[in-house]
C-alpha cells in the first residue's frame, strides 16, 4: 500500500519550510527569512505513531506583487488537491488573515480533501490565543496554533493529520496487478506511450508542455495480463518559469511513485538526459522502486552506427547513481520497441520480488570475501559473520559484522556486485542494513 501524501500550501514566509525540516527531522529545505527562498528537496518520508507518510513543501511563491502570489497560491493548492491525502494550510498568527487567505481556503474547502488550518508563529499561547480566534473566519474548521521555529504544538498537529490516513482494505490488498508509474519531464512522451500501449487515444496527447493535469491509471492488457499504469503530469503554466515547472513535475511524480511497483522514466532523445531527468529518477531510486529507463523519440534521432553506445554512456553518466537501471530505445510516436517495454516490466517485477536462501547467499559471500580481503583500519579487519534476506520490493539483505565504521562503502558496492553477478536482480534497487554483532 503506498504511503499517504500530505501537502503543506500557503503564503510566501508563513513558515512552510521551517513546518517541513522540522517534520521531517533535518534541515532539507533553506530556511531564510526572505519570502520564496525554497530551492532545495521538497519532499521527505516522515513517521508519526507508527504510521509512514510523505511530505510535500509545495512551497515557491515569489512574491512581485500581490495579483502573482494569489493566482500562484492557487496553483500550489491545485497541485495539493491533485495530489495530497490531507491538506497544510499554513497561516501566520503575525501577520493576520489576509485577503490571500481568504481566496486559497475557498478553493480548497470546495475540494473535499481533508484541510487542516494550521496557525505558525504562536509562542505563547497565552498571549497569542485571541488573534489565532480571527482564522475560524476561514471557514476550514479549528485552527490550530503551532511554533514551527520551537517545535510547540506539532504533536497535537500530527495527531490530526493521522486520523484522515485511509485504513488498509481487504480490495487493497488484493489487487495483486503490476502498478507502473511513468515519469519524466513535461512533453517528454509519457501520454503517447500509454495511449500506444493501450491502443487507444485515452489521454490528450499536445506539443504543448505539461497537457496532463491530474494523475491518470489505465487498465492495460498484454498476453492475458493487467496491468495498471499511471500517467504523471505535467502542469499547464501560463508563465514559464522553469523553476516552478520542474517543482510541480516532482510533486507529481513523488505522488506516483508511491503508488507504482516499477517507475519508467521517459526520457526525451532529442533533448538528450538532464539533470531534471536525474532528479525524478532519483525519487523512485530513493524508494527503491523497480526502474526502467524508456529513452523515447528515438526515431527522431539521426543515427550513425556509434550513436546508441554514445547515449547509453551519457545516461549511465548522468544516472550514475541507478547502474541497475534497465535501458530502453523507444518511439511512443511508431511503436518502435514498445513491446518489449512490457518484457522489460516483467522481468525488473520478477526480480524485485526475488527471495535468496540464506545458505547459497552465505556461499556467494565466502567466494567473495576469499576473493577480495575485506578492508581494514588500524590493524582491525572487517569480519561478515552471515548474510540473510529480510524482505522484497526493493530486496533488502542484513549483513551481521563485526564493526559498522569498518564497512567502506566501496566494499558493500563489491558484495552487491558480486549478488548481481549470480542472480541478476534487473532493473531494481538492492538494500542492504548492517547489524554489529560481537565475536563468539
Amino acid at each position: 500500500m503506498s504511503k499517504p501524501i500530505v501537502a503543506i500550501v500557503g503564503r510566501p514566509n508563513v513558515g512552510k519550510s521551517a513546518l517541513f525540516n522540522a517534520l521531517a527531522g533535518e534541515t532539507i529545505s533553506i530556511v531564510k527569512d526572505t519570502p520564496g527562498v525554497t530551492r532545495d528537496r521538497i519532499y521527505a518520508d516522515c513517521e508519526w505513531l507508527d504510521r509512514h507518510f510523505t511530505l510535500i513543501d509545495t512551497g515557491g511563491i515569489e512574491p512581485d506583487s500581490s495579483d502573482i502570489i494569489l493566482s500562484q497560491m492557487r496553483e500550489q493548492a491545485q497541485i495539493a488537491i491533485d495530489t495530497a491525502d490531507v491538506i497544510l494550510f499554513m497561516t501566520d498568527v503575525r501577520q493576520g488573515l489576509q485577503d490571500a487567505d481568504g481566496k486559497v481556503a475557498d478553493m480548497l474547502r470546495r475540494s473535499h480533501k481533508p484541510v487542516l488550518l494550521i496557525v505558525n508563529k504562536v509562542d505563547s499561547y497565552q498571549k497569542m490565543m485571541a488573534d489565532v480566534y480571527e482564522f475560524y473566519g476561514l471557514g476550514l474548521g479549528d485552527p490550530l496554533p503551532v511554533s514551527a521555529a520551537n517545535r510547540m504544538g506539532l504533536g497535537d498537529m500530527l495527531d490530526e493529520v493521522i486520523k484522515y490516513f485511509p485504513e488498509k482494505t481487504e480490495e487493497e490488498e488484493e489487487d495483486d496487478r503490476p502498478r507502473v508509474a511513468v515519469i519524466g519531464k513535461p512533453n517528454a512522451g509519457k501520454s503517447s506511450l500509454i495511449n500506444r500501449l493501450a491502443g487507444e487515444n485515452r489521454l490528450i496527447v499536445s506539443d504543448i508542455a505539461g497537457t496532463t493535469r491530474d494523475a491518470v491509471d489505465t487498465d492495460i492488457v498484454h498476453n492475458g495480463q493487467e496491468y495498471v499504469f499511471i500517467d504523471t503530469a505535467g502542469l499547464r503554466r501560463k508563465s514559464k518559469i522553469k523553476e516552478e515547472l520542474e517543482r510541480f513535475t516532482i510533486i507529481r511524480a513523488v505522488a506516483a511513485v508511491e503508488r507504482c511497483d516499477v517507475a519508467v522514466v521517459m526520457i526525451d532523445a532529442s533533448e538528450g538526459v538532464t539533470e531534471q531527468d536525474a532528479k525524478i529518477a532519483g525519487i523512485a531510486h530513493d524508494r527503491g522502486k523497480g526502474v526502467i529507463i524508456a529513452v523515447n523519440k528515438w526515431d527522431a534521432v539521426e543515427k550513425d552506427d556509434k550513436t546508441i553506445y554514445r547515449f547509453t554512456e551519457k545516461v549511465r553518466n548522468t544516472l550514475s547513481f541507478m547502474p541497475y537501471a534497465e535501458l530502453v530505445f523507444i518511439s511512443a510516436k511508431t511503436g518502435q520497441r514498445v513491446d518489449k517495454l512490457f518484457d522489460t516490466i516483467d522481468a525488473v517485477i520478477d526480480s524485485s520480488n526475488r527471495r535468496i536462501a540464506t545458505g547459497v547467499l552465505n556461499e556467494i559471500l565466502s567466494e567473495a570475501v576469499a576473493m577480495q580481503q575485506p578492508p581494514a583500519d588500524k590493524g582491525k579487519r572487517l569480519k561478515i559473520f552471515y548474510i540473510t534476506q529480510a524482505s522484497v520490493k526493493p530486496p533488502t539483505f542484513v549483513m551481521f559484522i563485526n564493526d559498522k565504521e569498518l564497512m567502506h562503502f566501496s566494499y558493500e558496492r563489491y558484495i552487491e556486485n558480486r549478488i548481481r553477478e549470480v542472480f541478476g536482480f534487473r532493473g531494481t534497487a538492492l538494500r542492504f542494513i548492517l547489524r554489529e554483532r560481537k565475536e563468539s
